[in-house]
C-alpha cells in the first residue's frame, strides 16, 4: 500500500546518524544522501528524512507515528537501545508485551532528535 514514509528533520547529519543507527539493528544498510534528503531501502520499504523543501522548520506530527516491523522481541529492545544511544528519547511504557483487539505485540516507543514518534513492534504469532 505504501510506497514511501518520510520525516521532516532540521538536521541533516543528526537525521542520518540517528536513523543509520535505529536500522542497523533492523539489519537495513546505512542511508544514502541525496542532496536534502537521506533514503534507506529495505526490501519491505522506503524511509527517508528531509529538510523541509519550503525552507520552514521542519515539525512532527501530533498524532502521527511510524512503525518499524522487528523480527523478535530481542530486536524491538536492540532498535529501541540504538535509538537512545543516538539521541533519541524515551517515550510511552518501557519496552514490552501489549495485547488488544489485534492480538500480543511487544513493542517500544521513540521520540527521533526532531520529535518524531517512532515504535518497534513485533507481532506475535
Amino acid at each position: 500500500m505504501f510506497s514511501h514514509i518520510m520525516v521532516g528533520t532540521n538536521d541533516l547529519d543528526r537525521a542520518k546518524a540517528f536513523y543509520d543507527a535505529t536500522f542497523a539493528a533492523l539489519g537495513v544498510n546505512p542511508g544514502f544522501v541525496d542532496r536534502h534528503r537521506v533514503f534507506w531501502r529495505s526490501p519491505t520499504g522506503v524511509f527517508s528524512a528531509s529538510l523541509p523543501i519550503d525552507g520552514q522548520p521542519a515539525c512532527h506530527a501530533n498524532g502521527g507515528t511510524v512503525g518499524f516491523a522487528c523480527a523478535s522481541p530481542e530486536q524491538v529492545d536492540a532498535w529501541h537501545a540504538a535509538g537512545l544511544s543516538a539521541g533519541g528519547a524515551a517515550i510511552e511504557d518501557p519496552p514490552g508485551v501489549r495485547e488488544g483487539p489485534s492480538g500480543k505485540m511487544y513493542l517500544a516507543y521513540l521520540r527521533d532528535p526532531d520529535g518524531n514518534k517512532l515504535c518497534g513492534l513485533y507481532r506475535y504469532p
